[in-house]
């Protein structure tokens, strides 16, 4: 069995563009996610990060300021020092995964109650007003905590490698 080449120039030491490499993009992507260790660190480590994603805090250490404002994060931790950003180009599509999915889920359990809570009486024409208001709306209200709750997931499964 051979071993595919470092995404790296043996030679230059210097990192090969997916144009140069002739195997192309995804094989450098695959390279390079070889040497993660994925791990599941259990259920009690993953319902703390939660808990400190839902509370606007560093998934890693639980301290603050993690943001500039709510729109913005800072580039670190201003207690531990965790990149908040990981380092990687793309890495805030994951986050905009978790921003959809967490808010209109948030979003649909709320109208399902309010249905529930109303019913057989549902205010059908206030729904068509407030439902697209909604799905809008949660996203952007809960931005700041989709963005550490990725985060917190990402460092779940990969953990910052230790400092020396």
């Amino acid at each position: 069995m051979s071993v595919a080449p470092a995404p790296w120039s043996r030679i230059s030491g210097k990192p090969v563009s997916p144009a140069e490499d002739p195997r192309g993009r995804d094989a450098l992507v695959r390279e390079s996610n070889t040497d993660l260790p994925l791990q599941f660190p259990g259920i009690g480590v993953a319902l703390r990060i939660a808990a400190r994603a839902l509370t606007v805090r560093c998934p890693q250490c639980g301290g603050r300021p993690v943001l500039v404002h709510w729109w913005r994060m800072r580039p670190a931790c201003g207690q531990c020092g965790l990149d908040l950003q990981r380092g990687e180009a793309d890495y805030f599509i994951g986050s905009m995964m978790f921003n959809l999915v967490l808010g209109e889920g948030v979003f649909v359990l709320a109208l399902l109650g309010a249905m529930a809570w109303r019913w057989p009486d549902v205010p059908w024409d206030a729904l068509q007003v407030a439902v697209p208001l909604g799905l809008v709306l949660t996203p952007a209200i809960l931005f700041p905590v989709s963005k550490l709750a990725w985060l917190g997931f990402d460092l779940a499964l990969r953990p910052e490698p230790p400092t020396t």
